[in-house]
Order: structure tokens, then C-alpha cells, then sequence
């Protein structure tokens, strides 16, 4: 095929372009909206949907006129039966996406606050695949929103909010309140949005779930517009719901809660910081001589390789294997400890592992009595053990709000609760006697998982991590996120 007569099948495959028109009491501005889309731009457009929330105007009959006077925009208008609020509305519009199989939807407001003449700025970046989302910022050029005719109350409180939602979420954002917005329909598909509030936080829920999925987000600058147009939105409420979703979404990716919103994370995560009582856990073995490991509930296989490194022989035993874990071991072991500990281990072992495994089985006693018949001589059971007594479940149950975590303490996949009282019995009349023991305080380490950048959040969790470790120290009952043991058989002494 030469230059001449292109080969047809090489032609780039156009995306198909959706526009979302949100719309509410929008009778004197949606005309002029619709009739700013560039010229130039409108062949690429496959479908617009002019989504009416139920205004108490006429709204809808200027679509629907609209669509009679101008058959060059593929438009479609559709009244709610009920005002499904700015969530609810967009909801409506990314379903119309995913059920047409758009591969770009872009949101317009109705009362022409964003400019429609940016529409091919803002879909450049996706039809590059530069980006899975484009968000059109009033704050990137210096003083632009403020000579738009940003109020300086909305101005400030963009800028406060912003900088807050950035630290908690990970993000490096220059805007998160600007309401022009452009999604690759694929990623949209991908999100849980339909979980999201019908309210105007619903735009900063979609972002957290960007975050979350580990999609690019690109910002262009937009020009500011303020008119006559009605603001729906009521300021206070709209900053306490963005503030107490960034909340959530830290606290979920630090453990805390049910963890929907950390949906892309995994439920466990290892603990690589010293501080941790896995990084513990290793520092007490770091100097014992070279010696037969066993690592129950093994994971990815983290404390494994920090043994092997330093002359230790691990064989890993977890119900299924991680990735990478078989590379990070010896020998693993497939079974479930639930079930008691599985035939073929090849002992005696000089030390047993059990970090964060002996909450997780209905019948602990057992297994710690099963261990005993593995142990070497002058062998020694490290182990660790959230610690139920730590202020956090305490202040569930006290509120009567207790219930179980994705992670951490309140794990939905512990059977079993200690204190450092009930573990100590327990271990005693399994015929351990206790022979180290300490305590880690908050794995802070998290503050910065999926978080902002480390060195931006290192003065924070150096300050939180002081703070932690003093009340450790002062009360380690409650402050104590969990205790670690060695143990070893009545009547004998770590080698």
C-alpha cells in the first residue's frame, strides 16, 4: 500500500465523545451553553445528554427546544422524576456512558460556569492516553480565579481544603473543588461511584477512588467564571463532608474501619518499618546464630527474607501463597493453621515464628501445644499479638460502635481477642513460659501508605511517633498497639 492510497485499516480508531450536561434551574443559561461548543469540535461528539434534575423551571423544554433547533449536536434531554441532587445527577450521566460504550465523558454544567470552548483541551490528555481523568483547574495560573470573580471567602476556603485533602489523600492536586471534569469511561467502569453520596462531595469521592485505583489524573488550566447564576451548594456542610471523606479515606488505608474506600488496597499489608512488630520481630533474631526457622502465616514472605539475610533458614508455612514468597523462603508450606499445624515440616526448629497468626485460629491452644512437639532444644516461640486492650477498641466498645476493621486490631479475619493477660494465660497453660516480651505503639508507617509524598508527611509522623511512643511508655495497656513475646517450654532458657 503506498502513500498515495493509505491502507483504511491503519486509520487511528476515533474515541466516541460523550458530553454530560448537569442541569438544574439551568431555563436561562443552557442554550447559551449548548450553543458555545466550538464548531470544530462538534463532528467528534457521539452523543450529549442534557440530564435535567428535576428543575422547578423550564429546564427541560429549552433542551428539548434546543434539540429541535439544532439537529448538528447529537443531543438527548432527560428529566429526573425527582431532584436526584449533583451526585445523583452525575450518576445518571456515567451510566448513560458505560451503557452507550463511550470511551470520554465530559461534565458541563448547565449555568455556564465552565467554559464549553476548552472542551478539546479537555479531552487531549485522554485521547493521548496521557491520563484516565482531566480536571479543569482555576488555580494554576496565579490570580486567575480571583479576576474571574472567585469570592475571596471561596477562594480561601478552596485553597485550605485543598491543601487538606492533598496530605490526607496522596494527591498533588492544585484544585479539588472545580466541577469540569473529564474520565476515561473505562476507568469510570472500574469505580465503585455508584457507592458515592448524591451530594456535591460526591466530585471529591471520585477522586479518593482515583487515588485509590492508582489512576492518572491531569489538570489544565480553565478560565473563572462567576455570574448571577444561584449557588446551590451550602459552604459549611459541603467542607465538613469533604473533610470527614479524606478522614475516612486515610483511616481506611491505615486500617481503621471498614476499608470501602481503600478498595484497590490489599486487606494485609506487610509491616517493613523497624518499629513494627514484624521489623521487631527481626531485630530479636538478627544476632542469634545461623539457625532452622519456622515462619507461620509467612504472608509475602517479608520477615523471611530479612532472616535469610542474615544466615537463617526459613521454611514459610500460609494457606496460600503470596506472590513472590516462594522466592523469599526455603521451602513453603501450603495448609491452613486453623486445621493445626501440617504433617511433613521436617523439624525440629531452633525458632518458631508466629507474627499476627495466633488471633486468626479458632483453637490456639492447640496449636501452641502442637508446637512444642517441633521446637529444638534451646529453641524459642517469637510471636506477636494485637492488643485488644489498646485505647482504639476501647473506644468502639465503650461508644457502642464496635465492629470488625478491614484490618488492624479489629482485622474482620481474627477469631480470637487478647490482652496482655489472656495471651499470657493462655500461653502459660499451653506450658510456655514467657521469657522477653515489648510492645510496638501505632504502625504510623501507614500515615503514609497510598499517602502524600514521605518527605512531606515526615514531620508529622516523626511528631505523631513521639507522641505514640510516650504514651507506651506511660501506659503500655492501652497505648500499646501490639505485644510481642519470646517464649520458651516450662523450665528452659533461650539459647
Amino acid at each position: 500500500m503506498n502513500e498515495a492510497n493509505p491502507d483504511p485499516y491503519d486509520a487511528p480508531v476515533q474515541p466516541r465523545i460523550g458530553i454530560l450536561v448537569v442541569a438544574y434551574n439551568a431555563a436561562g443559561t443552557l442554550a447559551r451553553v449548548l450553543e458555545r461548543i466550538p464548531t470544530e469540535f462538534r463532528p467528534r461528539i457521539s452523543g450529549i445528554l442534557v440530564s435535567d434534575d428535576h428543575s422547578a423551571d423550564s429546564t427541560y423544554l429549552v433542551g428539548l427546544g434546543y434539540q429541535q433547533i439544532d439537529p448538528s449536536l447529537p443531543l438527548e434531554v432527560v428529566r429526573n422524576p425527582r431532584n436526584l441532587g449533583y451526585g445523583g445527577n452525575q450518576k445518571v450521566g456515567y451510566r448513560w456512558a458505560i451503557e452507550r460504550g463511550l470511551d470520554i465523558i465530559v461534565m458541563l454544567h448547565g449555568d455556564g460556569q465552565y467554559a464549553p470552548e476548552k472542551l478539546p483541551d479537555m479531552v487531549g490528555p485522554l485521547e493521548r492516553g496521557e491520563a484516565d481523568a482531566v480536571f479543569g483547574s482555576r488555580m494554576l495560573m496565579p490570580g486567575a480565579a480571583r479576576s474571574g470573580g472567585m469570592p475571596l471567602y471561596k477562594y480561601v476556603g478552596n485553597k485550605v481544603l485543598t491543601r487538606f485533602e492533598n496530605a490526607l489523600a496522596g494527591a498533588d492536586l492544585s484544585e479539588w473543588h472545580s466541577g469540569y471534569r473529564a474520565y476515561s469511561v473505562e476507568a469510570l467502569a472500574t469505580l465503585p461511584f455508584e457507592r458515592n453520596d448524591d451530594d456535591f462531595n460526591f466530585d471529591s469521592q471520585i477522586i479518593v477512588q482515583l487515588l485509590e485505583a492508582g489512576r492518572k489524573i491531569t489538570e489544565i488550566p480553565i478560565p473563572t467564571f462567576y455570574g448571577d447564576e444561584i449557588c446551590y451548594v451550602d459552604g459549611l456542610r459541603y467542607a465538613r463532608q469533604v473533610t470527614r471523606d479524606v478522614v475516612r479515606y486515610r483511616a481506611h488505608k491505615m486500617g481503621f474501619g471498614t476499608g470501602e474506600l481503600a478498595f484497590a488496597s490489599e486487606a494485609y499489608e506487610s509491616k517493613e518499618s523497624d518499629a513494627s512488630s514484624h521489623g521487631r520481630i527481626v531485630d530479636w533474631l538478627r544476632d542469634r546464630p545461623a539457625s532452622r526457622v519456622l515462619d507461620l502465616g509467612c504472608g509475602d514472605g517479608f520477615v523471611a527474607e530479612q532472616l535469610r539475610a542474615v544466615g537463617h533458614q526459613v521454611v514459610g508455612v500460609d494457606v496460600a501463597p503470596s506472590e513472590g514468597v516462594k522466592d523469599r523462603v526455603d521451602r513453603f508450606v501450603e495448609a491452613d493453621l486453623d486445621a493445626g499445624l501440617p504433617p511433613g515440616l521436617d523439624g525440629p526448629f531452633d525458632v518458631i515464628v508466629a507474627a499476627d497468626v495466633i488471633e486468626h485460629v479458632r483453637a490456639p491452644e492447640r496449636l501452641l501445644d502442637e508446637l512444642h512437639g517441633i521446637l529444638a532444644p534451646g529453641g524459642v516461640l517469637v510471636a506477636s499479638i494485637p492488643n485488644f486492650a489498646h485505647w482504639y477498641p476501647r473506644l468502639r466498645v465503650l461508644s457502642g460502635r464496635f465492629d470488625y476493621d478491614r484490618r488492624g486490631i479489629l482485622d474482620n479475619t481474627h477469631l480470637r481477642f487478647f490482652t496482655h493477660r489472656s495471651f499470657e494465660r493462655l500461653a502459660r497453660e499451653s506450658g510456655w513460659r514467657v521469657a522477653r516480651k515489648g510492645v510496638t505503639g501505632l504502625p504510623l508507617e501507614v500515615v503514609e501508605r497510598g499517602g502524600a509524598d514521605a518527605k512531606a508527611e515526615s514531620g508529622v509522623r516523626r511528631a505523631l511517633r513521639k507522641l505514640d511512643a510516650t504514651a507506651v511508655r506511660a501506659r503500655p495497656s492501652l497505648f500499646a498497639y501490639q505485644l510481642l513475646y519470646q517464649l520458651v517450654p516450662h523450665g528452659r532458657r533461650p539459647a
